[in-house]
């Protein structure tokens, strides 16, 4: 069997982006992209060129509550300044997914209104500037319940299929795979986030070397968010 390897490449850039900024033009302006290649973006810059960044002080917990509340379908649970809460689109994360870190004093970033359209609309202008056959994936930093520390997900998808089932197929003892379908989406996006750097302006990576089956309907919000009808927890 040929050993399978994955390469992994970060892009960085010094622009400070700002609502319009062209996010393509970052990614392929110093770097040359392959087929198969999967482009890893961060929610930040896309909410940032996409202008979802609003007023909020530091200090002003008052409006940050209010932010939350009107990000949120609803509140889970609240303890002191911190709410679990379920975005409009499906996520169960901290406060909306509102996010004070990398963006100018004063301001908070939110998440996309729509990442999965947000990573159709990368990857067609990247397929016309390149003229490759390639896949995007916009990536997030959520916590995990029962588990300390966090991770990068994917809240958006385009170009791929984001979960891989494997249900019907054998294992190495010849026994069936019931219910094994594994969130390469998420995956990508954890692997992703071990070259990048929270301080590095590394907003970009790019994936290569995972043979991903192609689909021009994979979604987030369709594919990987859990409905109520399979959650044991809701």
């Amino acid at each position: 069997m040929t050993p399978e390897s994955l390469e992994l490449f970060t892009i960085q850039t010094s622009e400070d982006i700002t609502e319009g900024t062209d996010l393509v033009d970052l990614i392929v302006r110093d770097f040359e992209l392959i087929d198969g290649d999967i482009v890893v973006v961060t929610q930040k810059v896309v909410s940032k060129a996409e202008g979802r960044v609003v007023a909020c002080a530091p200090d002003d917990q008052q409006t940050f509550d209010a932010l939350v509340r009107s990000e949120s379908a609803r509140v889970l649970r609240r303890r002191g300044s911190l709410a679990i809460t379920e975005t409009r689109h499906g996520f169960i994360c901290a406060n909306a997914g509102i996010d004070r870190s990398n963006t100018d004093a004063g301001t908070v970033t939110l998440l996309p209104l729509d990442p999965d359209r947000s990573a159709r609309g990368l990857l067609a202008k990247l397929g016309h500037r390149t003229q490759r056959t390639l896949a995007v994936i916009i990536t997030d930093t959520f916590g995990r319940t029962w588990r300390s520390g966090v991770t990068d997900v994917a809240i958006g998808v385009a170009g791929l299929a984001p979960i891989l089932d494997l249900r019907g197929t054998f294992d190495h003892n010849g026994d069936t795979l019931q219910a094994t379908e594994i969130c390469i989406a998420d995956e990508i996006a954890g692997a992703a986030d071990l070259v990048k750097r929270k301080d590095g302006r590394t907003p970009f990576v790019v994936v290569r070397g995972y043979s991903w089956r192609p689909d021009p309907q994979g979604s987030i919000s369709a594919d990987v968010v859990r409905g109520y009808g399979f959650d044991l927890f809701r």
